[in-house]
């Protein structure tokens, strides 16, 4: 059952990247990245990396994607505006989608066909408390000292960023 839903979110995925490849309205286009974002995550906490998912829909989908989209309103884009685009640009594209599609059919050709779970596999790795637990165990002092570096870069821009009143 998991498999299956597996690709369901794939397919998704796929089919709102090729939307976005393909739409003619900049709106229609983000707004498919925006559906490809959130399925990738949902490919990512069914391959039990939740951290991975969780971070993929604030960062990308919830973040990035939304300032597209504000930036894109703020544009005002028609279809006067819009120049056309060229031909050979769109054979360029095409033809390099056909070679990554060949490629990745060669690379699924290498894949082992067993879908057994492996016995030394440790399916807790990417859950949030094991992350929380090895940066605040092992890894605390980098940890803290990166966090000292950003505040000090924030602090700084700050600075820079003041008026003299």
């Amino acid at each position: 059952m998991e498999q299956v839903l597996f690709f369901i979110v794939a397919a998704i995925a796929v089919v709102s990247a090729v939307y976005f490849v393909f739409a003619r309205n900049p709106l229609y286009a983000i707004l498919s990245l925006i559906v490809t974002m959130f399925s990738i995550a949902g490919m990512y906490v069914l391959l039990n990396a939740q951290f991975l998912g969780i971070v993929q829909i604030i960062v990308y989908a919830g973040a990035i994607m939304v300032l597209f989209l504000y930036i894109l309103m703020m544009l005002n884009l028609n279809k006067a505006d819009e120049s056309r685009k060229q031909n050979t640009l769109k054979l360029i594209g095409v033809l390099s989608a056909c070679l990554f599609f060949i490629g990745s059919l060669g690379a699924f050709r290498g894949l082992s066909h067993s879908t057994a779970p492996q016995p030394g596999l440790d399916h807790g790795v990417g859950l949030t408390e094991n992350l929380g637990r090895l940066l605040f165990n092992e890894y605390v002092l980098p940890f803290e000292l990166a966090s000292i570096l950003i505040l000090a870069g924030i602090v700084g821009a700050v600075l820079i960023g003041k008026r003299d009143l």
